[in-house]
């Protein structure tokens, strides 16, 4: 039947439940146990059954069986699966018959019942009462536990979570990575701060903004790209260990690694650098993966990662020479003439300079995707790292690290900047490239400078992409798969 008449035969039903004075919208159910606490208290009986316990279940029907005299369906809630069994003896010959007539899958219901199994050993509640607690109108797709098109998975959420149990699965281990996180951090004497979301200077990132403007201040605001800037305030201010997980938006492409809305992680500690922020990195990513997996293997697209520490670590110019056969410690010039030479395509925009970014641009396109087990990328040029303090016996590099795993970048760190001065002239050189053209470049904060100039510690920062990391360990392959709510074309 096409869904429209199926719509309208629900419909029917609808108003044939309001005629006969039943709700089929209550306001609340009482509910003693889910099916996980069925499962806990009863999953050892024995078939055939009877405990003479009465419960209270509630959930959405998603399949009904009629066989003969007795209909079976599977009630499903947050927890799992629990069978009702109803036939004319519990329910009333005329309760039973009118409730096989109005009742669909997907409808909402609560059950009230003895607690039994079945002669097959299938743990049951033998349903005396039935209460309609929300109509579905709208049909399931048909074999609902089949929904696979992306594109209408993406679309219409709420039924994918419906109808697919692995959506909702990763969805709840999303959060427990998330508990993760501040347990470890909270454990750790961090604090967990807010920070402003409307930024009057986007900063603290390479990244395109989002503009919105406020009315009654008449000015232009910005979605922040980053709350980075903010949290060095707060080392600043005496705050010593802080931490945001929080949304930033960077108004950029999408693609399966990348929405204009992520997650992020960023922590900052005084008196540290980025050598603890790797043993800060190290530990903090093993306790999600023993939480989300109880061990530190764990599978990602067939292929096994192996989170043991420590994890490799391996600058970034030997990484990149190594991958590409490319000698990076030249000039830009001679390096633009032998990337040619070798027949290495560099897009015309990066020809310009700054070296760092031919150099950023060799590592994606060459070494991410040979880094699968964890691995600290380590010393990043100085002109594309201009919050980064510079390498101690290496002026032209910072003390920079991006994590990877699995082939994508999953976080990014620093030797925190403190040096005012120092700072002032990064921006001027990033204003520079804003001006011919890099619409990614930072942008000069005098706020933040003058905050500097009251002395920052020595710190060291880092930040975590949580969308990314949780698509590696709930096995995803797309950034969708792991966004309650993706953004779509």
């Amino acid at each position: 039947m096409p869904e429209l008449e199926l719509i309208a035969v629900r419909r029917e039903k609808l108003a044939r439940l309001r005629e006969k004075g039943i709700n089929p919208y209550p306001y609340a159910f009482s509910r003693t146990h889910t099916a996980e606490d069925l499962r806990k208290s009863f999953g050892g009986l024995p078939p055939a059954q009877h405990t003479g316990v009465q419960v209270s279940v509630a959930g959405r029907v998603m399949a009904l069986r009629r066989m003969g005299r007795a209909t079976f369906a599977d009630l499903h809630d947050r927890t799992g699966r629990i069978q009702l069994f109803a036939n004319p003896q519990t329910l009333g010959p005329e309760n039973y018959e009118f409730w096989l007539d109005v009742l669909d899958i997907g409808d909402i219901v609560g059950a009230r019942g003895e607690v039994f199994t079945t002669k097959t050993g299938e743990l049951s509640v033998a349903v005396s009462e039935l209460v309609l607690l929300a109509k579905s109108l709208r049909p399931l797709p048909e074999k609902w536990h089949g929904l696979r098109d992306v594109e209408t998975r993406y679309r219409e959420r709420a039924l994918d979570l419906v109808a697919n149990p692995k959506a909702r699965e990763i969805l709840i281990k999303r959060a427990k990575i998330l508990r993760t996180i501040r347990n470890y951090l909270d454990e750790r004497g961090f604090i967990e701060v807010e920070t402003p979301i409307l930024q009057p200077v986007p900063g603290g990132a390479s990244a395109r903004p989002f503009i919105t403007h406020h009315n009654e201040l008449d000015r232009d605001l910005y979605l922040r790209i980053a709350p980075e800037l903010y949290l060095k305030r707060l080392l600043v201010g005496g705050l010593e260990k802080v931490y945001e997980i929080g949304r930033n938006f960077r108004n950029e492409g999408i693609s399966s690694e990348h929405n204009p809305e992520f997650t992020a992680l960023e922590a900052y500690e005084a008196y540290t650098d980025y050598q603890g922020m790797m043993e800060l990195a190290e530990g903090l990513i093993e306790a999600c993966v023993l939480a989300v997996a109880g061990t530190t293997r764990l599978e990602y697209q067939g292929r096994w990662i192996d989170f043991s520490r420590p994890w490799r670590r391996v600058p970034l110019l030997e990484l990149v020479a190594e991958t590409s056969g490319c000698d990076v410690e030249k000039p830009l010039p001679e390096l633009l003439r032998e990337l040619e030479r070798r027949g290495i395509p560099i897009p015309e925009h990066l020809k310009a300079g700054p070296k760092g970014k031919v150099i950023e641009h060799l590592l994606e396109t060459y070494a991410e995707k040979t880094l699968w087990d964890p691995t600290f990328v380590l010393d990043y040029p100085l002109d594309i790292s201009p919050l980064a303090k510079r390498k101690r016996d290496r002026p032209d590099l910072t003390e920079r690290f991006e994590l990877f795993i699995a082939g994508r970048e999953v976080a990014n760190a620093f030797s925190e900047l403190n040096d005012p001065e120092e700072q002032r002239e990064r921006f001027l050189a990033q204003e520079k490239l804003r001006a011919q053209g890099d619409e990614e470049a930072h942008r000069i904060d005098e706020d933040f400078i003058r905050d500097l100039e009251l002395g920052m510690p020595p710190a060291g920062g880092i930040g975590i992409g949580i969308d990314r990391l949780t698509m590696i360990l709930t096995d995803s392959p797309s950034i969708r798969e792991v966004l309650a709510f993706p953004l779509l074309r």
